[in-house]
């Protein structure tokens, strides 16, 4: 590739297309020994309009420093592709939102690279950029050949960064040692992350050598190589430290870090292609042990799981994906409340290790609290879980409906995990009934769950008025089988799970209910099949609507909800149009409204308990110990991730579960469990005797 100019000089001149140093220059020694003047084909096509029209048209269009239009190809993890021509300056969100309509399937845009194979990779929360030559070359990136390639969640950037250096690595002259040698150990040391073989003092090595290779290149290939790797090592570095620290590859693309899509992507990480084949083969009971065994609370995630897994099944591209949460489901309802569920209890007990003498707190019964204890009892270790309500199961217990998930299911759940040895002390709450220091005496660590059951309060008028409900209450007190009186019309704030799951609920109740959300329908972050069926069953949607006021009558009851009509402006860090107020009011007749705009963790118990607290809200650990600030003390679920989703808050309990136990033992023995499963590609010597 002679895209250097002095070797495309060389090429013509009947050479080899090799660079050669500068100065001097094309413009004062160029073809023949000439001065020579080399553009490509774009520039020259601007001429004649420059000539025609004049310079002052030209820079009408454009940024100051680079102005006019130009050519890009815009490809990738977007639904629509192709060539387009926009104004230099152009944000890049613009190409992505726009003109490229996002990602298919709601999947989150991760960044983009510009410029071609030496282009730096701009993350998403960058998308304001605008692209010009001097704003690129500012953030470590090029115009290049003007290519924009969008990734996604799937796209692993440290292969990234491999695939491209492997790309100029092969195109190099070798002409200078800079770029033949350092490119060469470039690739090297990103296979080694790849592979899950590179060590801590890689990151720094690989950075050096690639700042290295840039400042001191002959040729333009050569100093713009290393842009791929130095870039997503600035933005993208905690995926560099997962493929050393956590042995993972989160997009799932490196081979030797990830096993199949599905399970990646599961934050309980399930064997979903074992616990598939056991069920294929009529093996019931085995594939309730294996399902148990990645996931103590199958049956209820079964129902209201938001199953990332599906995204990532292979079998999407043969037709549909495979609806795994509906098979986890199906195989434990086969067995709970059978006479075969006994057996196989006493069958998940014996796996149990040989008792430590460890004892174990837990602060908070919530999924994420559940699942720690439950792997921290087959470990062999004492585990007591706190609880501040009367019963366990948390947000599964209290907050979501019993249509979508039966109390008695959830019960039979828990029982299982009761019948490991667990003690469960009730109405109490840490660092009020019990102080954390007298946990630090009796326990030799800590694992702090607590759920985020503190409302995000609206500021809005009216919320003071008869009627008003935040949706945790709501739903809290319809669950306790409590008389919650809402009058005929009920109008619901929001756009998540809470909103959908409280307007279900009212329903239920004999109300007419009308869900007010701030933007369209697509932008709802809930489940999309429970928005579905919720408008099925007959909730009406009102979008574009933000509240302005709750109006009250005389006796200071709820009797309509004010809202200002939006309209669709420009794209926000979430990849969704921001809503822009307009001038119109619309007005909502009701009897009562739900707030159900988020929640937040009360974290008064953390303040005065040496905890250290992020501006987000939640308590700061470890990325990869999960510890707290407080020795002994750690931490997972909503209380580190803000309010999340039982998978992902269960997944923290697994992680938290086998990481103490490795901190507090000394050794690694997850493993012992029996949980992994073999994966080698490698045939064995001899086949296995029948």
């Amino acid at each position: 590739v002679c895209g250097e100019e002095t070797a495309l000089i060389a090429s013509l001149e009947g050479f080899a297309g090799r660079p050669r140093p500068r100065p001097p220059f094309p413009a004062e020694k160029g073809l023949y020994g000439l001065p020579t003047n080399i553009n490509n084909v774009e520039t020259w096509y601007n001429i004649a309009p420059i000539v025609t029209k004049g310079p002052a048209w030209f820079t009408e269009t454009g940024s100051v420093k680079s102005a006019g239009t130009k050519v890009f190809s815009l490809v990738g993890k977007i639904q629509s592709t192709g060539l387009v021509e926009m104004p230099l300056g152009t944000p890049l969100k613009t190409f992505v939102y726009d003109i490229g309509e996002g990602a298919p399937g709601g999947r989150a845009i991760k960044a983009v690279q510009t410029g071609g194979p030496s282009g730096g990779c701009i993350p998403q929360e960058m998308f304001d950029t605008p692209v010009d030559y001097e704003t690129l070359a500012q953030i470590g990136s090029i115009m290049g050949s003007g290519g924009m390639v969008v990734m996604d969640e799937d796209n692993c950037m440290v292969d990234v960064a491999r695939y491209f250096i492997e790309f100029t690595h092969s195109e190099s002259c070798g002409k200078c040692v800079p770029c033949r040698v350092g490119l060469d150990q470039s690739l090297r040391l990103l296979n080694a992350f790849t592979e899950g073989k590179a060590a801590e003092a890689d990151l720094d090595r690989l950075d050096e050598l690639g700042r290295m290779v840039r400042d001191t290149s002959l040729c333009g290939l050569g100093q713009s190589a290393p842009n791929p790797v130095l870039t997503t090592m600035r933005h993208f570095r905690h995926e560099y430290e997962d493929h050393i620290r956590a042995h993972r590859c989160r997009a799932g693309v490196c081979e030797e870090l990830a096993v199949s899509p599905c399970e990646n992507s599961c934050p309980l990480h399930m064997n979903i292609p074992r616990f598939l084949s056991l069920l294929t083969e009529g093996r019931l009971e085995d594939a309730f042990e294996c399902v148990v065994m990645d996931n103590p609370l199958p049956a209820s995630t079964g129902r209201v799981c938001q199953h990332p897994c599906n995204n990532r099944c292979r079998r999407s591209n043969i037709d549909q994906s495979i609806m795994m949460r509906d098979v986890h489901r199906f195989i434990a309802d086969s067995v709970y409340g059978t006479p075969a569920f006994d057996g196989l209890a006493e069958r998940i007990a014996r796996r149990k290790l040989p008792a430590t003498g460890k004892r174990f707190a837990i602060a908070g019964a919530g999924p994420t609290g559940l699942a720690c204890g439950f792997y921290l009892a087959l470990l062999g270790h004492e585990v007591t879980i706190y609880e501040a309500h009367g019963e366990p199961g948390g947000m599964l217990r209290y907050a979501i409906p019993e249509y979508r998930l039966p109390k008695e299911v959830l019960r039979r759940e828990i029982e299982l995990i009761e019948r490991l040895g667990i003690r469960l002390v009730y109405h109490t709450r840490i660092g009020f009934d019990i102080p954390l220091n007298e946990l630090d005496e009796k326990y030799d660590a800590v694992f702090l769950s607590i759920g985020t059951w503190k409302e995000s309060w609206v500021y809005l008028a009216g919320t003071e008025l008869k009627g008003v409900w935040p949706a945790l209450p709501f739903l809290e007190a319809v669950a306790k089988g409590e008389t919650v009186e809402l009058g005929r019309r009920v109008a619901v704030i929001g756009g998540g799970n809470a909103a959908i799951d409280s307007a279900r609920t009212a329903l239920r109740l004999g109300c007419e209910v009308t869900i007010v959300y701030r933007r369209e329908r697509k932008d709802m972050p809930a489940i999309k099949e429970e928005t579905d069926t919720a408008e099925h069953e007959g909730v009406r949607f009102r979008f574009l609507a933000t509240p302005h006021r709750i109006v009250g009558d005389a006796e200071g009851k709820v009797k309509a909800l004010e809202s200002v009509k939006t309209r669709l402006g420009e794209f926000d860090a979430s990849g969704r149009r921001r809503p822009v107020p307009t001038d119109e009011i619309v007005r909502l007749e009701c009897d009562a409204v739900i707030l159900a705009v988020g929640e937040t963790v009360d974290l008064d118990f953390a303040k005065a308990s040496g905890l250290k607290v992020k501006d987000s809200g939640t308590i700061e650990v470890d990325r990869y110990t999960m510890e707290t600030s407080r020795a002994r003390f750690y931490a997972g679920g909503d209380l580190i991730s803000g309010a999340s989703n039982v998978s992902n808050a269960m997944g923290y309990g697994k992680k938290a579960a086998r990481l103490m136990d490795e901190r507090i033992m000394g050794a690694y023995r997850w493993d012992q469990l029996g949980l992994g499963m073999s994966y080698s590609q490698e045939p064995p010597d001899e086949p296995e005797a029948l």
